[in-house]
């Protein structure tokens, strides 16, 4: 009954039924969960619950005779105060003129309007004379498109729950149902869109965020027991004795954390199931190293190892420090897009022939003419940065490859339960000893002839500087520094004692390789870029990293940016320059010169920006959920993600009666899985 279509809907006619379907809605089951946006209550609440910028009612006595002024064409304001409990509240009513023969000092009125925490200020857009009703209607409000009335959405809604609700199968067990205390699904619907009161509202939502979660993770956990159950992988019979002898050759004694990931991966590596794992670690803790280790083993098993990077300088710089690495114990080739001609045939038959270990390359390496002989390892670097089908595509070389990904981006629990919630996660939470913490520094926009002459005390003393700033070419909309005319301002400042070098993404790739190699061989002192130097770029001798408009840019992203620096044996500095306007911004600059741990700052990065733009906003695999939010309702989806687990674990979902209806909906209901499945 729930998948007819929504035109058995009493109340839906034709041409409703066309903005409907414009509004995603086809089906009984789309209208019925198709839920509020928010909700407008004139229910009087306490100051104290209030948050800020939300629409509120409140209720006190005027204490001020109000105060009618005009300014513009024809526009007035009526100012006056209430008294609410203990707290004087300035009341502010644009173009309401006539309230003033209404309002007097002494009345007790009840008005709605925009909640000014900061101010202790409401702006009114309705009121009235009295005190409220102890119970006011909770209105749903909805995203609607033109044409389509509020009110004939309300009613077309009722008429379905009227006529739907003993056909909504309640899908979660009694027994998980009880012990959360969730109502009912037919009951949580009703409360969904016609709440009786707040508390019976929260209990609706709670039961609703459960439930998606739940579905969620179901699904997470499901693919991930497919992908170990159903892809044979290939056992690894690595040679102990060669990959200790070549831990005890490295320059650096591995921490407990490096340690405690390779132990994970090696024991994948041994598993006759195919490796699915993300290894994520700060900037600087060494990921590179382990990866390399992995690599190693793998080969002494007997099997050829692809690095996948973003970039071609990164692709560059993995592949001298492998090679050194790797010198007299495996055979390390370089496949970009550059390499042409002679040479690159060259590698694809030394590749084919197995006479490479090793190949380190960009997207070059997902090309139909890169065939492996013996693919058994695949190391995906920064894998937000490639789409789903190159990674598998890339994957698919080889015939059950392990695979492991790695990003230098702290992702947040929160984010990496539920975006990798199919892998296995290994951290690298704790910095080699030795390494100091980068000094980081907030200063306005009228420092920076002081942070110019800083720059020029550190170069004096042999060290190089990294500036960067967010624009390539001056932009109309926005007034920050743009790399070129910063270019030509520094060049004018420090040349010709100085050697200054630009570069950014509209660059060609040789032109970036080129000015790249110029900075890390010291022939370049201060080099201006964008955000291209973002990852993975290792100059050990740049101690200073200035960011100029530091506000355009969200806490993880500056966070890589710093963590440029710092890779040598000298002390380091980042310097944000920036005037922000507002909270956030101010909030973020605070929060980057108090911590250099990158995991607290993905953390607060996610309460600032909030979940769809941590990755940015292109960055599929992330579900939308319809009620729930991974930040706020973080405990749920930790509580949902251990229930799934066992019951996939107990088997439980497949075999147990009470759990058909759920298993029905899991293995039938699409609408959650979205990108996020690879």
């Amino acid at each position: 009954m729930l998948r007819q279509s929504i035109s058995e809907v009493k109340g839906v006619g034709d041409k409703l039924q066309s903005q409907l379907n414009e509004l995603g809605l086809f089906t009984v089951e789309d209208l019925l969960f198709y839920f509020p946006h928010r909700y407008d209550s004139y229910e009087v609440k306490p100051l104290t619950e209030l948050t800020h910028n939300e629409k509120a009612t409140i209720e006190g006595e005027i204490v001020s005779e109000p105060a009618l002024s005009f300014y513009g064409r024809k526009k007035s304001r009526l100012t006056f105060t209430l008294q609410v409990d203990q707290f004087a509240v300035k009341a502010v009513m644009f173009n309401r003129a006539f309230a003033k023969k209404q309002l007097n000092q002494g009345d007790t009125v009840t008005v709605t309007g925009k909640w000014d925490q900061q101010r202790l200020q409401i702006t009114v857009s309705q009121f009235k004379k009295g005190e409220s009703k102890s119970q006011e209607p909770i209105q749903p409000v909805y995203t609607l498109k033109e044409g389509v009335n509020l009110n004939t959405l309300r009613k077309v809604i009722k008429n379905a729950l009227d006529d739907y609700s003993a056909d909504i199968p309640d899908i979660l067990p009694e027994d998980l149902a009880l012990a959360y205390k969730l109502p009912d699904r037919p009951q949580a619907l009703n409360q969904m869109h016609y709440p009786e009161t707040r508390v019976m509202l929260k209990h609706a939502k709670r039961r609703f965020i459960y439930e998606e979660f739940l579905l969620f993770q179901l699904k997470m956990q499901l693919l991930r027991k497919h992908n170990r159950e159903s892809t044979t992988g290939i056992v690894q019979p690595y040679d102990n004795d060669q990959l200790t002898a070549f831990v005890q050759s490295l320059p650096f004694e591995l921490t407990s954390a490096q340690k405690r990931s390779l132990a994970e991966i090696l024991n994948d590596m041994k598993s006759p199931h195919r490796m699915n794992r993300l290894l994520q670690g700060d900037v600087g803790s060494g990921k590179t190293a382990v990866a390399a280790i992995a690599l190693y083993a793998s080969i002494t098993a007997g099997h050829q190892g692809a690095l996948m990077v973003p970039t071609e300088i990164l692709a560059e710089q993995h592949f001298h420090s492998l090679k050194e690495m790797f010198e007299g114990r495996a055979k390390v080739a370089l496949l970009t897009g550059s390499i042409k001609g002679k040479r690159r045939r060259e590698i694809l038959e030394a590749v084919e022939q197995e006479e490479i270990d090793i190949l380190v390359g960009t997207h070059a390496l997902i090309q139909d003419e890169v065939v492996f002989k013996n693919l058994g390892f695949v190391i995906v670097d920064e894998q937000h940065r490639f789409g789903v089908e190159q990674r598998r595509s890339l994957r698919d070389k080889g015939l059950s490859p392990d695979v492991l990904f790695m990003t230098a981006t702290p992702i947040p629990r929160t984010l990496a339960i539920t975006a990798f919630g199919d892998m296995d996660v290994s951290v690298i939470d704790e910095m080699p000893a030795g390494r100091k913490p980068v000094d980081t520094y907030w200063v306005k926009g009228e420092m920076t002839n002081r942070v110019l002459s800083f720059i020029q005390k550190e170069i004096d003393q042999g060290h190089q500087a990294y500036v960067i700033c967010p624009l390539i070419e001056e932009s109309d909309q926005l007034d920050i520094q743009n790399a070129i005319d910063l270019y030509d301002q520094l060049s004018s400042v420090f040349e010709p004692s100085t050697s200054v070098g630009l570069m950014h993404g509209r660059l060609h790739n040789e032109e970036k390789e080129s000015v790249m190699q110029q900075f890390a061989a010291n022939e370049l002192k201060i080099l201006v870029s964008t955000t291209v130097v973002e990852v993975g770029v290792n100059v050990p001798n740049a101690t200073v990293m200035v960011i100029y408009d530091a506000q355009r840019f969200g806490l993880s992203q500056l966070h890589q940016l710093r963590g440029r620096v710092g890779r040598g044996a000298d002390q380091s500095y980042c310097i944000l320059l920036g005037d922000p306007k507002g909270d956030v911004g101010k909030e973020r600059m605070r929060i980057m010169t108090e911590t250099n741990d990158g995991f607290e700052l993905s953390e607060q990065d996610l309460k600032l920006r909030g979940p769809g733009d941590f990755f940015g906003k292109k960055q599929s695999g992330l579900p939308e959920f319809k009620v729930g939010d991974m930040v706020h309702d973080y405990r749920a989806l930790e509580t949902a993600r251990k229930d799934a687990a066992e019951m996939i674990m107990e088997n439980t979902l497949d075999h147990d009666e009470r759990y058909k209806t759920l298993k029905e909906h899991v293995y039938s209901d699409q609408h959650l899985l979205g990108n996020v499945l690879d």
